[in-house]
């Protein structure tokens, strides 16, 4: 085999190389944890966003957050509705969803921890108190 057969193999080698990996890419964008699905949506919505976390940082409302080895407690000031999302950047379908009223007169969402990962885990928690939307974010490590 004389070195323009080489070449031009070589060349077919690398060409497949990169659309195997175009493919690829194309095929595992649906899993990817980092694309929102209503990206745009979330972007009109965001003044709404803003303003939760604003209310949250002016009434003094952040909750407390305490971890034992089974269970993640939260403790809000005031009564209310929420919704908790804890995200695992590493693979989205671990994600937990929860959402209910506040536990008793502390306020507390109890949320079971023996079934999450050890490891890096994104909290989201919003809620709805007195009239007033909060919404709070926090990376916290299980």
């Amino acid at each position: 085999m004389n070195w323009g057969a080489k070449l031009v193999l070589g060349m077919a080698v690398f060409m497949s190389f990169i659309i195997g990996m175009v493919v690829y890419m194309f095929k595992n964008h649906s899993n990817d944890a980092l694309v929102e699905e209503d990206y745009y949506e979330k972007g009109i919505n965001y003044d709404k966003e803003y303003d939760a976390k604003s209310n949250t940082l002016n009434d003094g409302a952040t909750p407390e957050i305490k971890q034992s080895q089974s269970q993640l407690i939260i403790q809000l000031k005031d009564a209310a509705d929420y919704q908790l999302t804890l995200m695992r950047p590493s693979a989205k379908e671990k994600d937990v969803k929860s959402s209910g009223k506040t536990i008793g007169d502390e306020n507390l969402i109890i949320i079971e921890a023996g079934s999450l990962d050890k490891g890096f885990w994104s909290l989201k928690l919003e809620w709805r108190s007195n009239g007033r939307d909060y919404l709070f974010t926090k990376d916290i490590t299980i």
